[in-house]
């Protein structure tokens, strides 16, 4: 069984809800070692002071903030401790909206929300009102010393907690000078008519098992091939030349490839592969006919 990561309660007026949170997701990264490429030795991090050379023990580092170049400000532990948020091992519930008003970028790390002993039928009664108005509560609470903003919200029958970012932590796009270019461009109604008829045929329900991660998989494999005492040949792959797409013949080009290929829909990395190439045959199928 899985093991709670925190337990507490929602606050919820007067109402209190006692719950357990765990974790939603299970990232799968292949991790490595650094080694000695002569003797495959682990390597080990040393803290050394960047003025005398000298290894620092651990009992002798402090904390430090750089406000100017090579300038500190040290805060002790005992300052950070007396500013620590306070573990009330409650979620308050601040206020609730409507989850189309809160962008996705917001949002950080998920957790599912189960009923702890005795909470069952005030997490029903709280979950089917939210249900009922649609609405997603804002809250806050303290994870890990850390004060959080989250979301909590209906799902499938059951709560889920999004941490979330705060307002402060997400970058504006206004502050990317490439976008100013969007101001001199307009897309014809014939391109805009051709891309939607492409987005229409790659159009289905999201299914998360059908993606799978290529790549953490190909290592894995290149690992157990290389456990097993197989010797491996790396082939060099040429770069493909970067040609200026024309953008009609690469979206007629999608259109005919989704539409001559079978009713099994084709990976998205893969139709992405045959886009990218699609100006290149375009452009070739014209040449032949002059």
């Amino acid at each position: 069984m899985p093991r709670a990561i925190w337990s507490g309660a929602i606050s919820f007026g007067l109402v209190n809800v006692p719950v357990k949170l765990y974790s939603a997701t299970s990232p799968k990264t292949v991790r490595f070692n650094q080694l000695h490429a002569a003797d495959g030795g682990r390597l080990k991090q040393k803290r050394v002071c960047a003025i005398d050379g000298a290894e620092v023990p651990f009992e002798e580092i402090v904390k430090g903030y750089e406000v100017s170049p090579d300038r500190y400000v040290v805060i002790t532990q005992d300052e950070l401790d007396a500013l620590d948020p306070r573990a009330t091992k409650t979620i308050d519930v601040e206020e609730f909206v409507d989850l189309s008003e809160i962008d996705p970028v917001y949002y950080d790390s998920a957790y599912h929300v189960a009923p702890a002993t005795g909470g069952a039928k005030a997490y029903r009664l709280l979950l089917s009102a939210m249900e009922d108005a649609g609405k997603v509560a804002i809250c806050r609470f303290v994870l890990r010393t850390r004060q959080q903003l989250c979301a909590l919200r209906p799902a499938g029958g059951v709560m889920m907690l999004s941490t979330m970012l705060f307002g402060d932590e997400v970058n504006s796009p206004e502050r990317l000078d490439e976008l100013e270019a969007l101001g001199e461009i307009e897309a014809n109604e014939r391109e805009v008519a051709m891309a939607r008829q492409l987005i229409d045929s790659l159009s289905a329900p999201f299914e998360p098992l059908r993606f799978r991660d290529d790549y953490r998989e190909r290592v894995l494999e290149l690992i157990e091939r290389k456990a097993s005492g197989e010797e491996i040949t790396v082939q060099p792959t040429a770069d493909a030349p970067t040609e200026v797409p024309d953008l009609m013949a690469a979206l007629e080009a999608s259109l005919a490839t989704v539409r001559a290929g079978d009713s099994d829909r084709p990976e998205p990395v893969a139709t992405r592969r045959r886009a990218r190439r699609a100006p290149a045959r375009a452009a070739r199928a014209r040449a032949a006919a002059k």
